[in-house]
């Protein structure tokens, strides 16, 4: 192979790299939404009904994208099946399983083509048998499909800490509308109410179907609790469940609150003791290491002198 073939094939491997590369940060970068769509957020006026294409024929639907249906397709066939710990994090970050699933697919598509491309390009140079690049691209492809499930379990503490914020949140709120002389239903669907967080949204969904069934809503709640794994949101349900007693709740609310947030702030600290104590081990190691190579010239020194007659 002469050597500007060469210098043409490494040109061309660069190139496809950098364009791949480019469009990977480009595909993470959030949209920048248009001025209509912009607008249309800041306004508040109702939106009329959607007017007939032809008379007695409902509008289309909105077509669903390829990712849309490769997502849906693997969330009913999953090729291994998502753990409860998993589904419990979607849930608790509001992400449907089918989105999930296209991420995982478009991140094995990435991890398949990307190396296959660099493998097959650098074995030609080389001269590998093409089952080399094949190999290269089956591993990147389950790195790929693989590398959302790693994301999202370290991801899990993070996700754990925004819940438990969103759920004292959400107790304050019972508090203030049970101050304002609110029912232990309308206090539980008001607060609810008031935010678009993935838990208000889960809690308004429990309650909108105890609504739906004609019953209290403590069974769904205690449902919920149990499925996102918030045995606090329980303890909630079971003190709001007192009004059917006539006792009252203002007091039992405003005192199991706070012994929540205490419980919660006392297990923020012990986490905060133990990174504290990681933090020390990466301290010391830099002294000891300065304190040997005072240590070690005089130690030899004293060695050889011992050694001589």
């Amino acid at each position: 192979m002469t050597a500007p073939t060469w210098i043409l094939l490494v040109a061309l491997l660069g190139a496809v790299v950098g364009v791949g590369c480019i469009s990977l940060l480009r595909g993470m970068r959030p949209a920048v939404p248009t001025l209509k769509d912009g607008l249309a957020l800041l306004d508040t006026a109702p939106v009329p009904p959607a007017e007939k294409d032809v008379v007695g024929s409902t509008p289309a639907a909105p077509r669903e994208s390829l990712t849309d249906r490769v997502g849906r397709w693997l969330a009913t066939h999953p090729l291994t099946p998502l753990p409860a710990a998993q589904r419990r994090a979607l849930d608790a970050r509001g992400v449907a399983v089918s989105d999930f699933m296209s991420e995982k697919a478009a991140y094995a598509l990435i991890g398949a083509v990307t190396p296959g491309v660099v493998a097959g390009c650098v074995g030609f140079l080389a001269g590998w048998t093409p089952m080399v690049p094949v190999g290269v691209a089956v591993a990147g492809a389950v790195v790929g499909w693989f590398l959302p499930d790693l994301t999202l379990q370290r991801r899990a503490p993070a996700i754990r800490e925004d819940l438990a914020e969103a759920l004292f949140t959400f107790f304050d709120l019972v508090t203030l509308e049970r101050l304002a002389n609110r029912s232990a239903t309308q206090a539980l669907t008001a607060a609810a109410a008031v935010s678009d967080a993935p838990l208000f949204l889960q809690i308004r969904a429990a309650l909108e179907r105890a609504r739906l069934e004609q019953r209290p809503p403590y069974a769904h709640l205690r449902a919920l609790a149990g499925h996102l794994d918030l045995p606090e949101l329980a303890d909630i349900a079971d003190v709001m469940q007192l009004e059917e007693s006539g006792a009252s709740l203002t007091g039992a609310l405003r005192a199991r609150v706070r012994e929540l947030r205490d419980a919660h702030l006392s297990a923020r600290k012990i986490a905060a003791a133990k990174v504290s104590e990681q933090m020390t081990v990466f301290m010391v190691v830099p002294s000891m290491v300065f304190a040997l190579a005072f240590l070690i010239p005089p130690l030899l020194r004293l060695t050889g002198d011992g050694g001589v007659p």
